[in-house]
């Protein structure tokens, strides 16, 4: 007998119909193979074009373009930054390149993101931080009306990590658009990948020109190289944007099957009381890159249960991430919960909840055992 195949949390998925290999080809063809070329132009104007952003710069990682959209805000060091808590550790690692300070920001439960009342909590200890960055976590917007209600009387700007989100929307808006700047990643297990990079999206052409400037080393438009500020090797290559723009293409396909994935689950786990799905805000459409499961605090069956049990199948989960405010890194940081109580919402979804295999290129056998092995190790009420 052969092991069964691996069954992984969100692994690439390539273009049925060739796409990716089509614009690989045509680097190849024209000797693109260096940073810039069509791809990159075109990728950019596909990206504003599906997003309704109205400038984007392509770069070498998502975490790149938190970077340069920090610069540009002017953080520099000693500055205050508030950051969503409960997000991979990319969101917030920029914030110490510039030298400045994070300050953590709790979530909630209608949307595991950005709590607007512990947004509050921290303007009251933090009046004028230098800028506010707000996660959408595994695809779901945060509620930008009362973020951006909450920051705008302040003057602060928000930089949007739609890392997670692209193709999720916000009452009708495209995740990404709605700050003053926007960050997508194209990491291997995104909705789209380029196999590693990242796209900074503006509406102002400041913003974009100022990016791309930085980003190819900050080279002044001289006959000669003449350099009169710090720059970075942040810019995309021609052949991973090939991809980019070839997975564009099937972007809503993509969504489309994480929504099934995410259905699938629902359904399956519908009469376990233990079990509740990461809930979907009413304001938007979120891609559903990832689905996600919190057990209840007082199941018997415990987290670690649940991921010990998926690997002895050859199944790929995961535990939500660690809230940054609980990383040895972070720890000196402060953090704000919106409850007098100080009861953390982000810990609580931390030490409940898991990420089960999200991947487009799962079957429904694929499917069908990852549900059976969780459900196995509940009791399910009568019916």
């Amino acid at each position: 007998m052969t092991e069964s195949a691996r069954i992984y949390i969100s692994s690439p998925h390539m273009s049925e119909e060739g796409y990716e290999q089509a614009f690989i080809k045509q680097a190849f063809d024209t000797n693109w193979i260096a940073p810039l070329g069509a791809n990159v132009d075109g990728f950019e104007k596909e990206i504003c074009a599906y997003t309704g952003a109205k400038h984007a710069v392509a770069l070498s990682s998502g975490t790149a373009a938190i970077h340069l959209g920090l610069k540009y805000l002017g953080v520099g060091k000693g500055d205050i930054v508030f950051c969503s808590s409960l997000t991979f550790a990319a969101s917030a690692n920029p914030i110490l390149y510039m030298g400045a300070i994070p300050v953590f920001i709790d979530s909630d439960y209608e949307t595991w993101n950005m709590s607007p009342a512990a947004l509050e909590k921290a303007f009251e200890k933090y009046p004028a931080p230098k800028a506010v960055i707000v996660v959408n976590l595994y695809g779901q917007s945060a509620d930008y009306d009362k973020i951006m209600e909450i920051t705008g009387k302040r003057n602060v700007p928000v930089l949007e990590d739609a890392a997670e989100s692209l193709g999720a929307t916000y009452k009708g808006r495209q995740t990404g658009t709605i700050g003053d700047i926007g960050v997508y990643s194209f990491n291997g297990n995104k909705i789209i990948t380029t196999s590693g990079g990242g796209m900074l999206v503006a509406n102002w052409a400041r913003i974009a020109g100022k990016i791309k400037f930085w980003a190819t080393q900050s080279r002044e438009d001289r006959p000669y190289y003449q350099h009169e500020e710090i720059g970075y090797n942040y810019r995309m290559s021609n052949v991973t944007a090939g991809i980019g723009r070839g997975q564009l293409k099937v972007i809503d396909k993509r969504i489309a099957k994480k929504k099934y994935i995410y259905d699938y689950y629902k359904e399956a786990f519908g009469n376990i009381d233990d079990i509740k799905m990461m809930p979907v805000a009413d304001f938007g459409e979120t891609n559903y890159w990832l689905s996600c499961i919190t057990v209840d605090a007082g199941s018997k069956v415990t987290i670690e249960k649940v991921i010990k049990a998926l690997a002895a199948n050859n199944i790929e989960a995961r535990h939500i991430w660690k809230p940054l405010h609980l990383q040895p890194l972070f720890e000196e940081n402060d953090y704000f919960t919106a409850s007098l109580e100080q009861v953390s919402c982000s810990e609580d979804i931390f030490n409940r909840g898991l990420c089960l295999p999200s991947d487009t290129n799962m079957t429904d056998s694929d499917l069908a055992k990852v549900a059976g092995v969780v459900k196995g190790l509940f009791e399910t009420k009568m019916q």
